[in-house]
Order: structure tokens, then C-alpha cells, then sequence
């Protein structure tokens, strides 16, 4: 099928990589917060400290410290004692969420996603991967959390170009079937996790999440030298997101042809228990999508 010609294929690439550079940082009080957090010397004061400065976070926290999930029979009202609770895991996936909203919570044409719907799926992908990690033992919870909500951030990049290539893009798909990222990758020169990786870099997060949105959609293609550490957790990143686009949760136009690894499914032991888990899984997005309102 006849694509864009290779020049513009060109201008897209050199746009998009200048695009990635524009993408503004984090917030010098949410760097600060997480450095306080990967710090082995802080304590729930330092990083409450940090926190303080945006009353909207401090909210959350105390919020999800209260909520029905940890069962905790007294309420929780100092921000310090809920950091302590919670686990400086946890609260740095908190940070993160709140970060990152801002982001995905727009609609993106390219993709053929309403308001909120990016958000709402990268939640539920990320819910679903702390599910797995806490149930099966696989990988640390709050790093998959982290890794699940940060998947797609290259849509956020990529969206304009893909919405300039759609119709050619939307024919492989529908014609040729092939995967929506594949067809990314033929079209522009990029697919949105090439770019999420990139992402990951300029924001200058840890190589294990550049790795889990790199690789979401292709974890044989991990390098030989992090599949020790990291395969574990971009196998989890990659069977969630499929099985949330089997359900149809927050999904667009790239939600067509998407096939999970059946090498990743035997990987994390769950060959047999696709369907078991995506009943387990209806339940999770129930709550969460309460909580979201509520939020």
C-alpha cells in the first residue's frame, strides 16, 4: 500500500523528535518530592515537607490513605502519618498520577479518543498491572503501577501526526491487519511507544520505565541485556493493556488487531487463565471507575 513519500516521512520524524525536546518537564517540586522518595535517608517529615506544596497531592494522599481499599479503622488527617502508612512506594505513584494528568486528559483525534478516555485507560491499565503483581508475585506492584500508567504517553506526542496519516494508517489496519503500531511505525517512521520511550527520557525517569513503554507492544524485542530484570514487568505492561482493549476499556482507533504475546502470557503463568482474570479485572474497573468519579 502506497504510504507517505520519504520525504515527509523526514519532516515528520525531524517534528516529532523537536516535538518530544518541547514536551515540558515535571515540576521542579514534584523532582524534588521524588528525589526526597528514592532517598534511603528520608523520612515521612522530608517528604511530607516536599509534598506540602501542592495542596491537590496532599488531598489525594490522605484520601486514598481513608479509603476502603487499606481498611484502616481510624482516620487518617496528618499528611506525615499517611506517607508513613501508605509507604513511600505508593506515594510516589501518587505523585506520578497527579503529574501526569495533565498530560492525558484531553481527546486525541489521531487516536480516536474522547476527553479523559487516555486517562481513563492508562488507570485502568495501571490498576490492573499493581492487581497482577500483588496477586501473582511477579514484579513490585508500585513499579508496575507506574509503568501501566505511563504506556501510552507517546499519544500525547504523536497524536497530530497520526491523525495526518489516519486514512492511510486505517487501511493497513482494516485491510492488511495489521497492528495500529505497526502500521504507525510504516507510516510515519515512529510508533507512539517509540516515542513514550523518549518521553521517559527527557523526563529523566529510571531506564525501566523507558523500557516498559518502548516495549509495551513488542516484549520480544526487549534487549538480551534487560531481559533479566526487566522482562517480568514489560510482560505484565504488555498482557494488561491487551486484555483492557479486549474489554474495551478507554480504547481508540489503535485498539484494532492487537494480539497478546502468547510468550508473555506463559511467561507470567497465565495461559490458562485469560478469562478467569478478565472477570477479575470487570470488577477492579468497576471500583476504580467509582473512585475516579469521586476524585
Amino acid at each position: 500500500m502506497q504510504g507517505l513519500d520519504e520525504r515527509t516521512r523526514d519532516l515528520i520524524q525531524r517534528r516529532v523528535l523537536r516535538r518530544v525536546k518541547d514536551i515540558p518537564s515535571l515540576p521542579q517540586f514534584v523532582i524534588e518530592t521524588l528525589n526526597k522518595l528514592d532517598d534511603p535517608t528520608s523520612s515521612a517529615a522530608d517528604v511530607a515537607s516536599k509534598l506540602s506544596k501542592d495542596e491537590g497531592l496532599v488531598v489525594r494522599v490522605l484520601r486514598l490513605a481513608n479509603s476502603a481499599y487499606y481498611g484502616i479503622s481510624r482516620r487518617i488527617t496528618n499528611i506525615s502519618e499517611a506517607i508513613s502508612y501508605l509507604g513511600f512506594k505508593t506515594i510516589k505513584s501518587i505523585v506520578l498520577a497527579a503529574s501526569v494528568y495533565k498530560f492525558m486528559d484531553s481527546s486525541f483525534a489521531g487516536y480516536a479518543l474522547d476527553r479523559g478516555e487516555l486517562w481513563k485507560h492508562s488507570q485502568s491499565v495501571a490498576a490492573a498491572c499493581r492487581y497482577v503483581c500483588t496477586k501473582n508475585r511477579v514484579c513490585d506492584p508500585e513499579a508496575a503501577y507506574i509503568g501501566g500508567l505511563m504506556h501510552d504517553i507517546g499519544k500525547i506526542v504523536l497524536n497530530d501526526y497520526v491523525r495526518f496519516g489516519y486514512s492511510i494508517i486505517l487501511r493497513l489496519v482494516e485491510e492488511d491487519c495489521v497492528q495500529f503500531c505497526d502500521a504507525e511505525r510504516q507510516v510515519l517512521g515512529f510508533d507512539h511507544a517509540q516515542v513514550g520511550g523518549l518521553v521517559m527520557e527527557q523526563w529523566n525517569l529510571p531506564d525501566l520505565y523507558t523500557c516498559i513503554t518502548t516495549y509495551h507492544h513488542t516484549p520480544w524485542d526487549l534487549p538480551e541485556d534487560k531481559i533479566p530484570e526487566y522482562q517480568s514487568i514489560v510482560d505484565v505492561v504488555h498482557v494488561c493493556n491487551g486484555i483492557c482493549i479486549m474489554l474495551g476499556v478507554g480504547i481508540g482507533a489503535d485498539g484494532m488487531q492487537y494480539n497478546i504475546s502468547p510468550d508473555s502470557l506463559e511467561r507470567l503463568g497465565m495461559t490458562d487463565k485469560l478469562e478467569e482474570i478478565m472477570g477479575e479485572f470487570v470488577d477492579l474497573f468497576l471500583s476504580l471507575e467509582e473512585e475516579m468519579k469521586e476524585s
